[in-house]
């Protein structure tokens, strides 16, 4: 089959790899779809997960079960699904907790084990969620909408809990505009989009969205006015500065991946003076169902962030040269 390869730190290359044996547990899916994510850069790199090379990256990835293992029930050949890519341990106290996200030895498809980037992909069949009818790049945007849903749940935005009437999500990738989507479609009053690039703010428009320029006399304006604020930018001086964004009693999502070794200054007082709350949120938490829900009650906005459809081939380069083109979005590999 083809896929594509890290071969080691910085090495990714287009290679021929055999499919492999299938293991009890487990089913053989052909892959109709497979998103780009910045982590996947920094596993070319290892700046993330343990480094595991040989590799075939992709953690964001739906398509067509193949074959099973005969112990196998949970699926059958022909199922259209969406791929859970972590691989928690179970029985660390994260996973006891039910924190899996957390796992002290959390493994995950693209990360420690092959994933989804390659014709075929071997899964656990327990990580296996059905699609029914959903178009499989849409379906591809369960991993990366599980995150935001794993992030609004740790900010208290979850199962029936009130939204905030103002949100700004700070960075108008595709990851800040599917959170800011998520705010809207889960009933926030108005989900703003912040960002230094003007085309960026207009397809948030085109979305639905508010925006407004990041660093800008505007937003400078908008001093403590946002009952919830996130950053989407992974920019320590982003996140230190979005606190002042937040209004009384509000809360700030530090969502984007800022470097392990990064710094910021914030005032105790200041948070215990305006009771804010502080939260983060990692990876996403078993929530693949409650992703592809979203996904089909929306209006056709968040398939809008696919950008990209292409070969294996034309995905490979966006491994090794970060885009130029602001309208660069999801970049998928897509076999459908």
């Amino acid at each position: 089959m083809k896929a594509i390869h890290f071969t080691g730190k910085g090495e990714a290359s287009l290679a021929d790899l055999p499919v492999g044996d299938l293991p009890p547990g487990h089913a053989l899916i052909k892959v109709r779809a497979s998103g780009l994510c910045h982590t996947d850069i920094d596993v070319l790199h290892a700046r993330y997960g343990d480094g595991a090379f040989p590799l075939v990256p992709g953690h964001e990835f739906a398509g067509e079960v193949q074959a099973i293992a005969a112990d196998v029930t949970s699926v059958r050949i022909g199922d259209r699904v969406a791929v859970d890519p972590n691989l928690p341990c179970g029985t660390c106290p994260s996973c006891r907790k039910g924190l899996t996200n957390l796992c002290q030895n959390l493994k995950a498809y693209g990360v420690s084990h092959d994933g989804g980037f390659a014709e075929y992909s071997i899964v656990r069949a327990d990580h296996l969620h059905g699609i029914s009818d959903m178009p499989y790049h849409i379906a591809a945007l369960a991993e990366p909408l599980a995150c935001v849903v794993n992030g609004l749940g740790s900010a208290g935005l979850r199962n029936g809990a009130p939204m905030p009437r103002e949100a700004l999500v700070i960075g108008a990738g595709p990851i800040g505009l599917l959170l800011a989507l998520s705010l809207k479609a889960e009933g926030a009053e108005n989900a703003t989009v912040a960002d230094i690039n003007e085309s960026r703010l207009a397809f948030a428009a085109e979305l639905g969205l508010g925006g407004i320029v990041s660093g800008s006399a505007d937003l400078a304006r908008r001093t403590r006015s946002y009952d919830f604020v996130a950053d989407a930018t992974g920019i320590a001086p982003v996140v230190e500065g979005m606190i002042d964004l937040v209004a009384d009693g509000g809360t700030a999502l530090l969502f984007g991946v800022c470097a392990p070794d990064a710094r910021i200054s914030v005032a105790p007082f200041e948070i215990f003076r305006r009771q804010l709350k502080l939260v983060g949120s990692h990876s996403l938490n078993r929530n693949i169902p409650d992703a592809l829900d979203i996904l089909k009650r929306d209006d056709g906005s968040m398939a809008k962030l696919v950008s990209h459809r292409l070969t294996l081939e034309e995905v490979l380069p966006f491994f090794t040269k970060k885009p130029t083109d602001p309208a660069t979005m999801k970049v998928q590999f897509a076999a459908d």
